[in-house]
C-alpha cells in the first residue's frame, strides 16, 4: 500500500522536479568548481562556493517540493475523474461525462471517453429496443415456446425426479425384504427412503416455477414476485426477505425478463442450494434497475464445481442480463451461500 502510494502521480511530479534539481546542482557545482581552478579568481573561494551551492540545494529543494506538489493537483483532479468516469461506465450509467477547460491530451482523452460512452448508450438503445422486438416476437411464437418449455421440463424430469423415484422404488423393495430379517437395515433403508423423496418433492417443485406463466398476467412487478414468494413459503421451509420499490415503473419487456431471472434463481436455490433464508432486492437508482439475490445455502465453487443444471440456470439468468444491455455478477464460495448483483439500465 505504501509502495502504491509513493508511485503516484503526485509523487512521480515531485521526484521529476528533485531529479531536475540534482542534474541543476552537478552541472553549476562543476562550473564553479572548473572556474574556481582555472581562473582563480579572488571572489571564488571553496568556502563561497560551497556556502552558495548549500543554500540553493535547501532553497531549490522548497520550491521543486512545492512546484510538484502544485502542478500535480490539477493532473491528479483530471486522472481521478477520467477514473470515476470509468467506473461509471463499468456500472452501466453510459450518461455521465466530463468536460476540461484546458486543450491538451488529456482533454482529447476525455473527450474520447464521453464518445465511447455515447455509443455504448446507443448500444443499450438498441439492445432494448431489440429485446421489446425479441418480446413482440416470443409472444406470436408462443406455441413454439410452450413446446420447447414441455420438452426441456420433461428432460429434467427425466434425468432428475424420474430417477429419484426409480431408485426410491429400489430402496423401499430392498426395506421391505429386510424387515423381517434386519430390522435396523430396514430402518436406515427407510430413512433413506424419506430423504430421497424430500429430494424429489424439492425437484418437483423448483420445476413446477416454470410452469407458472411466462408474462405477469397484468400484476406489476411487485405483486408477481409477492404471490411467487408467498407461495413458494407456504410449500417449503424457506424465509423470503424481499425489498421492493412500491413506485417502481419499468417497459414490459424489463418487467417479464426480471421476473423471469427471479423464477430462475429461486428454481436453482430450491434444486441445488439447501438454503433456510432468501434475501432478494430490486431498487432503481437514477437511470439504472439494482438486482440482488443472496441465499445462505451451501454455495458453490463459481469458476470450477458448478454443477451442469446450475451452470444452465446461471447462463439462462446471465443470457436474459445482457440481452436488456446489464451487468451479470455471480459471487459463491462453498458453505458461504451465493450472491448474484445484476445491473440494467432503464
Amino acid at each position: 500500500m505504501e509502495k502504491g502510494r509513493f508511485s503516484s502521480i503526485r509523487y512521480i511530479f515531485i521526484r521529476s522536479h528533485l531529479y531536475g534539481l540534482f542534474l541543476t546542482t552537478v552541472t553549476l557545482l562543476s562550473l564553479l568548481l572548473t572556474i574556481h581552478v582555472l581562473f582563480s579568481p579572488s571572489w571564488l573561494t571553496i568556502n563561497s562556493i560551497f556556502l552558495f551551492m548549500g543554500l540553493y540545494i535547501v532553497l531549490a529543494t522548497i520550491i521543486s517540493l512545492y512546484t510538484g506538489f502544485k502542478s500535480s493537483s490539477t493532473m491528479k483532479q483530471r486522472l481521478d475523474a477520467m477514473s470515476v468516469l470509468i467506473s461509471q461506465y463499468a456500472n452501466g450509467n453510459y450518461e455521465t461525462t466530463i468536460h476540461f477547460m484546458e486543450n491538451d491530451e488529456l482533454s482529447r482523452i476525455a473527450n474520447e471517453l464521453n464518445e465511447l460512452g455515447a455509443k455504448l448508450q446507443n448500444q443499450v438503445k438498441s439492445l432494448q429496443r431489440m429485446a421489446d422486438e425479441k418480446s413482440d416476437f416470443a409472444k406470436t411464437a408462443h406455441k413454439a415456446a410452450v413446446i420447447e418449455e414441455r420438452q426441456r421440463i420433461a428432460r429434467d424430469l427425466h434425468d432428475a425426479v424420474s430417477q429419484q423415484l426409480f431408485a426410491l422404488t429400489m430402496m423401499a423393495e430392498a426395506a421391505t425384504k429386510q424387515f423381517d430379517n434386519k430390522p435396523e437395515l430396514a430402518k436406515q433403508q427407510i430413512e433413506d427412503v424419506s430423504v430421497a423423496a424430500l429430494q424429489a418433492q424439492t425437484e418437483m417443485r423448483a420445476l413446477l416455477l416454470h410452469l407458472r406463466p411466462v408474462h405477469l398476467s397484468g400484476d406489476s412487478l411487485k405483486q408477481g414476485i409477492e404471490k411467487l414468494i408467498v407461495e413458494i413459503e407456504r410449500k417449503n421451509s424457506i424465509d423470503f426477505k424481499l425489498v421492493i420499490e412500491d413506485e417502481l415503473s419499468l417497459n414490459d419487456t424489463i418487467e417479464e425478463h426480471v421476473f423471469r431471472i427471479i423464477q430462475e434463481s429461486i428454481s436453482n436455490i430450491l434444486r441445488h442450494a439447501n438454503a433456510s433464508k432468501v434475501d432478494l432486492t430490486i431498487t432503481k437508482r437514477a437511470r439504472e434497475l439494482f438486482l440482488h439475490i443472496r441465499d445462505n445455502g451451501k454455495g458453490f465453487d463459481v469458476t470450477k464445481n458448478a454443477t451442469r443444471n446450475t451452470s444452465y440456470g446461471l447462463k439462462t439468468m446471465r443470457e436474459r442480463s445482457e440481452e436488456l444491455g446489464g451487468t451479470f455478477i455471480v459471487r459463491s464460495n462453498y458453505d458461504e451461500g451465493t450472491y448474484i448483483d445484476i445491473r440494467i439500465p432503464c
